[in-house]
Order: C-alpha cells, then structure tokens, then sequence
C-alpha cells in the first residue's frame, strides 16, 4: 500500500510534464528531477517516474516522425504552387491554384501527418490528466504506445 505522500509525488511527477507549455524541455526536466530524488525511496514513485520519462520521449519520437514527413512534403507542395504562380502571368486567384489537380498524394500524406501530430499532442494531454488522476489513487498505471527508453 501506497503512502499518501508516494501518491502525491507520483501524481506530480506525470503532471510536472505539463510544464512543457509553459518552460521548454520543462516535461523531461520536472518529471527527471522529482523521480530521480525519490526513486530508490519507493517503487511506486520510481514506477510513475519511468512512465511518464518513457511516455514523454516516446511522444517526442512519434511526434518528430510525423513531422519529419509533413514538413518536406508540404513544403514540396508549396514550392510547386508558387512555381506555377511564377510561369503564369494572367492574375491567377486563389481558386484555379488549389485544384485538385494539384493535390498530390503526397499532400495528403503530410496533411495525415499534420493532423496525427495534433492529434498526438492533444492525446498526450488527457493521457497525463488520467494518468495523475490514476497515480493519485495509488494504481499502478502504464501509458499505452510507450516505448521503454528506461527499465
């Protein structure tokens, strides 16, 4: 049975990964420090501690994946409008620009990557309420899609 002040430490510590909006690498920073001043103290805390750490740098790679293929291929997309832009010399509206002709499966697949990284970061954020919310009961909670960086 866990110690009211283990939960409360272990609930902190998923939470402190919220700093993140506001102190940048404050979601590895906060959860690193409380875990690593309380880890050999209890296996709860050292428990909820490697949770949110493998949680966080997982969510860093699936997040740099999706963006490493949204960035170039709207990028790409984005050059070869303002390349057609540049060979027309008729006033051109917005309209005979984005056609579907234009867009490519290529598009697409950076748009898909785009809104999987939003998606990402908008599960990540109730991920880590419900994961407080379970540590602060005393369970034992593992987040789900998470590569363990830290045994």
């Amino acid at each position: 049975m866990e110690t009211s002040n283990e939960k409360s430490i272990g609930s902190l510590i998923h939470l402190s990964t919220l700093s993140q909006y506001i102190i940048p690498f404050g979601n590895y920073i906060f959860p690193l420090l409380l875990w690593s001043s309380k880890k050999d103290k209890s296996a709860f805390v050292d428990h909820n501690g490697k949770q949110a750490l493998n949680f966080q740098l997982s969510m860093l790679l699936y997040s740099l994946i999706a963006l490493a293929i949204a960035i170039p291929t709207c990028l790409f997309w984005i050059i070869s409008i303002a390349e057609k832009l540049d060979i027309n010399e008729h006033h051109v509206t917005f309209r005979e620009v984005i056609t579907t002709q234009n867009i490519t499966g290529m598009v697409i697949l950076g748009l898909v990557a785009l809104i999987l990284t939003v998606c990402l970061k908008l599960s990540e954020f109730f991920l880590i309420i419900y994961a407080s919310f379970k540590s602060a009961n005393g369970e034992y909670y593992k987040y789900p899609l998470t590569i363990n960086f830290i045994k």
